[in-house]
């Protein structure tokens, strides 16, 4: 997977949407907390965090739960844990 900000953030909004299909990406702030714009219930958001990980290979502890707020936090996270991009 690209650890690349653009490319991440499209993966991540596409799984987003397979959870949500109703969710309009260009609508979404991402300043804003996410699960409040979506209006994601703790199951939804819970398989949205098991399906980054099982996309990405990123492990998200649930001890990291309360970092993943908005989708700038959820995209700093997943490019922090998979490291700095290839050349």
């Amino acid at each position: 997977m690209t650890n690349d900000r653009p490319a991440l953030a499209a993966t991540v909004l596409g799984i987003l949407r397979s959870i949500a299909p109703e969710v309009e990406p260009d609508a979404l702030d991402p300043t804003r907390p996410l699960r409040h714009q979506v209006d994601l219930d703790s199951m939804d958001w819970l398989n949205f965090l098991v399906a980054l990980h099982e996309r990405l290979g990123v492990n998200i502890p649930e001890a990291d739960y309360a970092q993943l707020v908005t989708l700038d936090n959820v995209l700093d996270y997943l490019l922090a844990k998979l490291g700095p991009a290839s050349a």
